[in-house]
């Protein structure tokens, strides 16, 4: 199940590469260099960070096959998409999630502290995002003030972390855990709920 749950993420990752390249109307080209960036960009940093080389993707084709084919499909039902901002936030939220514990529990393999563990869970999670936001010249979701992103990742490692002290199976274990951060994503979209933010006097 770890291995077809990261092979989910990375799915859901180049839909929302691939839809956000569609919308900034980039060439083909440009829509499969944001795809692929955006589904293994978190993999990749979070493999380099625990000297895990060569990186995951680059062992198992299997995950650029899945890459080519999400892109392709996304680019194929682009106009049966009614609503792309929200097929986006949907995708990328199905990715989060996924992405979380795929990272959290690769730290638990490598013997990492719980914190460091629940860190990779974020890294994996979020920064094949703000590597698509920043091709695409846009403020990386993880940095909007009024988008929980990150915090969501945080409360999903933290609650992995819980469960595999409680001994739960590890199935019910990724259920559940990507089932928090994808709930917590929606319903802090849906009430506009967002941490608080520092300013300065002038």
């Amino acid at each position: 199940m770890f291995y077809s749950l990261d092979i989910l993420g990375t799915i859901a990752f180049a839909i929302s590469g691939t839809l956000t390249a569609i919308h900034k109307k980039f060439d083909p080209v440009g829509v499969f260099i944001i795809a692929f960036a955006t589904a293994i960009g978190g993999g990749t940093l979070r493999d380099v960070l625990i000297g895990r080389t060569p990186v995951g993707w680059m062992l198992d084709l299997n995950y650029v096959y899945a890459i080519i084919g999400a892109t392709i499909f996304a680019i194929i039902m682009r106009k049966k998409i009614e609503y792309l901002s929200t097929s986006l936030f949907l995708f990328d939220t199905i990715g989060l999630g996924i992405f979380t514990i795929i990272g959290t529990e690769i730290g638990l393999q490598q013997n990492l502290h719980p914190i460091v563990c629940v860190i990779l869970g974020v890294v994996t999670a979020t920064f094949g995002g703000v590597i698509r936001d920043t091709l695409c010249n846009e403020i990386p979701v993880i940095f909007h003030k009024k988008i929980i992103y990150a915090s969501a990742c945080v409360v999903g490692g933290i609650t992995f972390l819980v469960l595999t002290r409680f001994n739960v199976p590890v199935n019910i274990n990724y259920i559940i855990t990507s089932l928090i951060v994808i709930v917590i994503r929606l319903i802090t979209a849906k009430f506009k709920l967002s941490l608080p933010t520092f300013s300065t006097r002038e």
